[in-house]
C-alpha cells in the first residue's frame, strides 16, 4: 500500500477543503485499487465521477407501465428517425437525468383506402394516397406522471420546451428526419428551442379503458388521508377485493337516537375498523394488503397487478398466477367448497368475500395525494 502524502493545513478555508476533498480521493484510490468501479455506490459524491456509459444502441422504448403520463417532446419520421431518437433519448438520460423513453409507430399508405359514396354499379368507391409511402415515425417521450395536470408533469412539461439539446443541434441535428420535422412545425432556422412545442399526452400503449378507472372526489381522499396502507397508493393497476364491509347487520340506532344519519354514521364507522384491523392481520400474515374507505363501504384489497392476464407461448393469455394465489389462499375452504359448503375463510373472527375479485385501483386527482 502506498503512503499517503499528509495535505497542506496553511491555506485558505476553500483552498483547504480542496484540498481535503483531493487527499480524500487519492486515499481512496490508493487504498483500493477497485474503488473507482464502486464509488458510486459508496460515500463520496457521484459528481466526482463521470456518468455511466450507456449502451450505444439502447433505444428505452415506452412500455404499459411507464405513465400513465407523459411528456412528448419531439418526433422524427422517415430516414434516419430511429437514429435521431435514440440519439436525443440517451442525452435526456445521461446528462439531464430524465426517464426519457422512445416509441415507434409505423404507417402504410399504400394500400386503397374506402372514399365517400358510390360507384355507378353501387360498390363503395376507393382511394389512394397522393404520396404512397411507409413511413416510420419515432416518439422521444419524458415521463411519468399520474394525471394531466400533475404540477411534475406540468414542471417537467416547461423544462423540455427549454432544454437545447445537442442531439438537436449542429450537425448531430441534421439528419433528414429532424430536418423534415422542423420543416414541418415551421422552425426553419428560428431560434426558439428545438422542443417548444412539447405537450402532455397519455400513454398510447394503454388499454382503451384505462383512464375510465374510477377516479374519487376528494372528499374520499380526505378520508382516506391518514389511513397507512391506503389503496390509493397502491402502485399496480389492478388489485384483488378479498373483503367488503358496508355495516349491514349493525344493530338498529334508530330506536335509540331517532335519527338514521347516526345508524348510517354507526354502520360505516364500524365497516372502516373491521376493514382497517383485517389489513393489519393481512400484513402481519405477509400479504400486501390494502383498505379503501368511501361514503357507502370500506373495502380491503391484496396485491398490486400491472396486468390481469399474462401472455402463453402457445394459446390464449391466462389469468396472471398472483389472482390465482390470492384467491386460492383466502376465498373459501376449497374442501368444503367442494363438498358443497361454501364458507368463507375469516382472519382474527373478521370474515372475508365469498369471491375474492380483481378490481381497478381507484385514482385520486392529480396533486391530491
Amino acid at each position: 500500500m502506498q503512503p499517503i502524502r499528509s495535505c497542506p493545513t496553511s491555506v485558505e478555508p476553500a483552498a483547504r477543503w480542496r484540498g481535503l476533498a483531493a487527499c480524500a480521493v487519492a486515499a481512496v484510490a490508493a487504498a483500493c485499487p477497485a474503488a473507482e468501479a464502486h464509488a458510486q455506490g459508496g460515500w463520496l459524491p457521484t459528481a466526482w465521477f463521470a456518468p455511466a456509459e450507456l449502451p450505444s444502441d439502447a433505444m428505452f422504448p415506452l412500455a404499459e407501465k411507464d405513465g400513465p403520463w407523459l411528456v412528448l417532446a419531439t418526433t422524427f419520421r422517415g430516414e434516419g428517425a430511429r437514429d435521431d431518437a435514440r440519439r436525443l433519448v440517451q442525452e435526456l438520460r445521461r446528462d439531464h437525468k430524465l426517464k426519457a423513453y422512445t416509441h415507434e409507430k409505423s404507417f402504410d399508405y399504400t394500400g386503397r383506402q374506402q372514399g365517400l359514396g358510390l360507384n355507378p354499379d353501387g360498390s363503395p368507391k376507393t382511394m389512394r394516397y397522393a404520396n404512397a409511402a411507409q413511413v416510420t415515425e419515432v416518439a422521444v417521450l419524458v415521463g411519468d406522471f399520474a394525471s394531466f395536470d400533475d404540477p411534475r408533469g406540468q414542471k417537467m412539461l416547461a423544462t423540455v420546451k427549454r432544454l437545447q439539446p445537442r442531439a438537436l443541434a449542429g450537425e448531430a441535428g441534421k439528419t433528414r428526419a429532424y430536418s423534415d420535422f422542423r420543416k414541418m412545425i415551421g422552425l426553419g432556422g428560428a431560434a426558439k428551442g428545438p422542443m417548444h412545442m412539447a405537450f402532455v399526452i397519455p400513454n398510447p400503449l394503454l388499454p382503451e379503458d384505462f383512464f375510465a378507472r374510477q377516479e374519487v372526489d376528494r372528499f374520499v381522499v380526505e378520508m382516506n388521508a391518514d389511513v397507512t396502507h391506503s389503496l390509493l397508493d397502491c402502485p399496480g393497476r389492478y388489485t384483488v377485493r378479498v373483503a367488503t364491509f358496508t355495516g349491514a347487520g349493525t344493530v338498529d340506532q334508530k330506536a335509540i337516537t331517532g335519527s338514521d344519519d347516526f345508524k348510517l354514521e354507526s354502520r360505516l364507522a364500524d365497516a372502516a375498523d373491521k376493514a382497517h384491523r383485517l389489513t393489519e392481520a393481512l400484513r402481519r400474515a405477509g400479504w400486501q394488503a390494502w383498505e379503501f374507505h368511501d361514503r357507502e363501504s370500506s373495502i380491503v384489497c391484496v396485491g398490486s397487478l400491472d396486468q390481469l392476464a399474462v401472455p402463453q407461448e402457445s394459446g390464449p393469455p391466462a389469468a396472471h398466477p398472483e389472482i390465482g394465489r390470492i384467491v386460492r389462499e383466502l376465498g373459501p375452504d376449497a374442501e368444503k367448497l367442494a363438498a358443497g359448503t361454501v364458507m368463507p375463510r375469516a382472519i382474527d373472527g373478521i370474515l372475508l368475500d365469498v369471491k375474492p375479485k380483481p378490481i381497478d385501483v381507484p385514482r385520486a386527482p392529480g396533486g391530491w395525494r
